[in-house]
């Protein structure tokens, strides 16, 4: 689907007093209240109209079927250039290439199947109705940062664990909010740029109950010295902070699908607005979203198995590594997205996405591995540590007060951009001795890594 309409035709329109143009302007907007999430409508930025006839003059249904599938899946984005690297990076490992190129080849594999996992997830809302489809991007929208998660809880790399889910959150917070109020403000510099501070409230409510649940764990450690004892007592409320955090996620959901829905909807559908349809059937795109999770699994593998080899051979830390290559790598498409639909004057959607995705990280992602991992018998806590903990609260203090006015500007972005670049920098010289203990249960550091 094309998603670029001609801005100035359509604001021209709208002084007019054209309701068809006020429509095409907020054909992007309206989608949202069809099950498609804020980060859907920013990934179909990047996608690409197919052409039907390149296969429609294939004699056989099946195969001209299965070919117009291929295109529309593997095709149809603007990232489909990095799709040679999932071979590649097959093909290094079976090889026994330098690690450091599997993971490499691995995370830029990442960046298109993230985004088809929206475009799937987007084609079966379409089959399901508005509710499911609201609950599976409610799901899957970070697949993949879920899935790298689990990997890395199986091979018992909490530091990775902690420091992915953590970078996420800070670059959708700072990076992809900053960078989107600046582009927006610098494109729209003569007219003010406002957005509904409904929305952007629920979400900064949620981030500040996802600190508190950070904090607590971390203050309780300090506050009650560091024994055995308070390392259970610290693991004993970090499971019970998630699933109370678990819980509110649960109660979010119902809220913005059902109760408050029109908070969450930037405008009602207009009855003659152009229906959008599917361009894939449901089990093909199940199909399709089954095999995608299933290679963005074996990426993420390697992406665990080789982090290491990749911070000792390139001289960075895993910190680094983890809390800023691997979100910016991993939502390409989603923040790029953001982006553009910031130049557009659309600041509801590049908030969508930003607030949204961190919120959906901060209280369902992170709990949600604390309980795997008990599960699994492995000891993992909200205790993100010291720094780790104090970046994150700075994070979602400063967006806090940055949203407050529902008014923004370019500056507003320079500071939040700022702000991450500062952070940036923080854990691209954090770099401890080694066998250096911290006493967080028992936890090293290593070449900037907390590992368990």
């Amino acid at each position: 689907m094309d998603l670029q309409p001609d801005e100035s035709t359509t604001l021209n329109s709208m002084e007019n007093g054209d309701p068809k143009g006020s429509m095409i302007m907020n054909k992007e907007l309206i989608m949202i209240s069809n099950g498609r999430s804020a980060q859907n409508v920013s990934s179909s930025i990047l996608r690409k109209k197919s052409d039907p006839a390149l296969v429609s003059k294939i004699r056989f249904k099946m195969l001209r079927q299965m070919l117009a599938n291929l295109q529309e899946v593997v095709l149809g984005t603007k990232l489909a250039v990095l799709f040679p690297a999932i071979p590649l990076a097959v093909v290094a490992d079976f090889y026994n290439f330098g690690r450091p190129w599997i993971f490499a080849l691995s995370l830029l594999g990442l960046a298109p199947l993230a985004e088809r996992v929206s475009f799937l997830t987007e084609q079966i809302a379409y089959f399901t109705g508005p509710t499911v489809g609201g609950l599976l991007n409610a799901t899957c929208g970070n697949a993949t940062e879920l899935i790298i998660a689990l990997f890395a809880l199986h091979q018992n790399k909490i530091h990775v664990v902690k420091y992915s889910l953590l970078g996420s959150i800070l670059s959708n917070l700072l990076l992809v909010l900053g960078t989107s109020l600046l582009c927006g403000g610098l494109a729209n510099i003569r007219k003010e740029q406002r957005y509904d501070r409904k929305q952007a409230d629920v979400n900064s409510l949620l981030l500040l109950l996802g600190l508190l649940c950070h904090l607590l764990p971390l203050m309780l450690k300090y506050a009650a010295g560091i024994e055995n004892s308070t390392a259970l007592c610290t693991l004993q409320l970090s499971r019970a902070s998630s699933i109370i955090m678990l819980i509110a996620y649960i109660t979010y959901i119902f809220f913005q699908l059902k109760t408050h829905r029109e908070l969450f909807d930037s405008q009602e559908e207009e009855e003659d607005d152009e229906e959008e349809k599917a361009v894939i059937g449901f089990w093909s795109a199940f199909a399709w979203l089954v095999g995608m999770t299933i290679i963005i699994a074996v990426l993420s593998e390697y992406v665990v198995g080789t982090i290491e080899a990749a911070s000792d051979s390139w001289g960075i830390s895993v910190s680094f590594i983890s809390i800023i290559l691997l979100p910016i790598v991993g939502n390409a498409a989603e923040h790029a997205g953001s982006i553009i639909f910031a130049f557009k004057n659309k600041l509801d959607i590049s908030l969508g996405v930003a607030l949204g995705s961190a919120t959906q990280i901060s209280m369902f992602v992170v709990p949600l591995s604390v309980i795997v991992a008990w599960i699994m018998g492995i000891r993992m806590d909200l205790d993100f540590s010291l720094l780790e903990t104090g970046c994150l609260a700075f994070s979602i203090i400063v967006t806090a007060f940055t949203l407050q006015d529902g008014t923004s500007h370019y500056m507003k972005g320079v500071v939040l951009f700022l702000c991450y670049l500062v952070i940036g920098a923080c854990f691209f010289v954090d770099s401890i001795p080694l066998n250096e203990t911290t006493g967080n249960l028992g936890v090293k550091k290593s070449s900037g890594a907390v590992i368990a």
